[in-house]
């Protein structure tokens, strides 16, 4: 994968994340839209964790981003 789609792929999920971390996305997320916008087992959480849940995926993948910066072959996953 090129780095330009990359970058521009973690863009997308890190506003993604923000918007559920720090701008009430996660409050509209609650309830039966959280099977489709996070996971399955996202159904009875309330906000405050799907934003923690949000906040550790968004932590692995920024890991994960600076992974694929540096060792290009980990961008195919």
């Amino acid at each position: 994968m090129a780095l330009w789609l990359w970058c521009l792929l973690f863009i997308l999920e890190s506003l993604y994340c923000w918007w559920i971390i720090g701008y009430g996305g996660a409050k509209w997320i609650e309830g039966w839209k959280s099977f489709f916008l996070i996971e399955w087992f996202a159904l009875d959480w309330n906000a405050e964790q799907i934003r923690f849940y949000v906040l550790l995926i968004w932590l692995a993948s920024v890991i994960w981003f600076l992974l694929g910066v540096i060792k290009p072959e980990l961008r195919g996953f």
